[in-house]
């Protein structure tokens, strides 16, 4: 017999969806004829799978070792793999700014994937994991992606339910996001909608005022918040309100309006990059995941109701210049 108490991250899953993590192996017919015969339990009591497991829940498997070893995937480390070193928390250059049991936010640095891309690449999901750990059948990750040379806020789910309440309010868009980035050029408050495609193989956004065969519709809002003079060239800085999700969208609809982001090698304008670039040393987009606002109520996530969670603007965006208007 096996016994698996149900742990606070573990929480919120269905019942079947558990056990079929366990017995992964297993085909779904198995699962169920197991529970009507009560070879497995739910707090030692018959149950069809569909109850919602709570924190404290146990989850008895009555099976020979043999049967249970057979449907029960076994997890194999390479010789490679055991040499290669856990990446450490402490030493990534993220910034912990809000936990709490279900989620954690993160302040990412730039340079930094959010995903792996390719098995060597170390991302700020391997950090999280070096940081919480996993349990038995859940497994923490982020939720919320930024490109690589984009800095700020990353949310995290640490438990089952965590995980799904942000994924639901980043889908339902009731989880407001706003970013900081310098433009070239002068920009006033306004509020656009437009296309992009994305081009698979070039990994960049088309954008177009209209719509057209492909291209997905994208919102977003800014207002200004100073203008300043960059390398001789009048710029903005602006706080964007991404209203939609899409890749690329903020950067993209800037640049296919003709104030592209500074630093931006992809969308931007080449002669201000290279001359802020020898200028201040920066050679990424002037752009930063700054705030997220939660909505007022959140049965979920009842620590989270009204939160708000700001990530403090990387030292590039001062760029040292006294001639702020």
């Amino acid at each position: 017999m096996k016994e698996y108490t149900i742990t606070h991250n573990e929480a919120g899953q269905r019942l079947d969806k558990y056990i079929a993590k366990i017995l992964s192996l297993a085909p779904m017919s198995f699962h169920y004829k197991m529970l009507r015969k009560k070879n497995i339990t739910l707090n030692n009591k018959r149950a069809d799978g569909k109850e919602k497991l709570s924190e404290g829940d146990v989850v008895k498997f009555f099976l020979s070792d043999e049967t249970f070893d057979k449907f029960c995937k076994k997890q194999t480390v390479s010789k490679k793999a055991e040499l290669k070193p856990t990446p450490s928390f402490a030493d990534s250059g993220l910034i912990i700014l809000y936990e709490d049991d279900d989620i954690i936010a993160l302040d990412k640095p730039v340079g930094m994937l959010s995903q792996k891309a390719r098995a060597t690449d170390i991302s700020v999901n391997d950090y999280l994991l070096s940081y919480l750990g996993r349990d038995k059948t859940f497994t923490p990750s982020i939720c919320n992606r930024l490109d690589r040379n984009t800095s700020g806020i990353i949310l995290c789910g640490k438990s089952m339910t965590g995980s799904r309440e942000l994924s639901r309010m980043l889908k339902d868009r009731s989880l407001s996001k706003y970013y900081r980035c310098i433009v070239l050029g002068q920009l006033a408050e306004d509020n656009l909608t437009g296309y992009i495609k994305k081009d698979e193989k070039t990994n960049k956004v088309t954008f177009r005022e209209h719509e057209f065969a492909g291209g997905d519709r994208i919102e977003t809002a800014w207002r200004p918040v100073r203008t300043l003079n960059v390398c001789g060239k009048e710029c903005t800085e602006l706080e964007v309100h991404l209203i939609t999700g899409k890749t690329h969208q903020i950067r993209g609809h800037l640049a296919g309006i003709g104030h592209p982001i500074l630093g931006d090698y992809k969308y931007g304008n080449r002669g201000i990059n290279d001359a802020c670039k020898k200028e201040f040393g920066f050679c990424s987009q002037l752009l930063h995941a700054y705030r997220v606002e939660f909505p007022d109520y959140l049965s979920g996530l009842p620590n989270c109701s009204g939160l708000v969670i700001t990530a403090p603007l990387p030292e590039t965006f001062k760029l040292r210049l006294p001639r702020n208007k």
